[in-house]
């Protein structure tokens, strides 16, 4: 059975200037809309003429057009895991199908890059929210980066340098008319970003000391520690 074919009668912009498309037309009717991109990939054109299969075609590098534009709107804000674009996709509704042939062309152009996403969350976690080595291997397994790739990017972190300054930060907003609460409340701080014992207590005595001109705080005065040894 011989396919019928239609013939590009209009290409016309639509109607949302902020949306990139275009309405096609066929012998003077709307046919379908397409991403302004493949339109030119495509190099589409007044007076051309199409069977079915070219216009499942288009639909199908539509749909793909439609998966990139959702992942580089997730890409602007910053650096993402080749696993939290994939979920994000999953998420709008794209299947592992049409998924993987984007994060391929992502890749392809190193808008995804795990090495340099793990190195990245590991600059801004030290810049503005230090974390102990451990806590930043969890925040990296849970976006899906390879334990290698998280071992190579963590292994250079400074955990004294980070609890210090994450300390120094915290202890600003504490008195230092008691030491038992203040090293409570910073022990509990650095514990949560996952800083061990042996890192916490030498930290607490050195910004007690800063803050106050005490040199010798008392640090191992038992069960008032306020931090696990675990």
């Amino acid at each position: 059975m011989q396919t019928l074919k239609k013939k590009i009668s209009a290409i016309k912009a639509g109607k949302n200037p902020l949306v990139q498309r275009s309405q096609v037309f066929l012998d003077g009717k709307f046919a379908f809309s397409l991403d302004n991109e493949v339109i030119l990939k495509e190099k589409l054109k007044i007076g051309q003429v199409l069977g079915q299969r070219e216009i499942d075609l288009l639909s199908g590098a539509d749909r793909h057009q439609k998966c990139l534009n959702a992942a580089y709107s997730f890409l602007t804000p910053r650096p993402r895991s080749e696993a939290e674009t994939r979920r994000r996709l999953a998420q709008k509704g794209y299947n592992a199908s049409e998924i993987d042939p984007v994060l391929v062309q992502l890749k392809g152009l190193s808008l995804i890059d795990d090495q340099a996403f793990a190195e990245y969350w590991k600059e801004n976690r030290t810049a503005f929210r230090p974390r102990s080595q451990r806590a930043l291997k969890n925040e990296l397994r849970q976006k899906g980066v390879e334990i290698e790739v998280v071992n190579a990017a963590i292994e250079s972190v400074d955990e004294t340098g980070g609890a210090l300054q994450a300390a120094r930060t915290k202890a600003r907003t504490l008195s230092a008319a008691d030491f038992i609460i203040f090293r409570q409340k910073v022990a509990g701080f650095l514990q949560r970003r996952g800083y061990a014992y042996n890192v916490i207590k030498p930290v607490i005595k050195q910004i007690w000391q800063e803050k106050t001109g005490e040199a010798n705080p008392d640090v191992d005065s038992g069960e008032e520690t306020g931090y696990s040894q675990h």
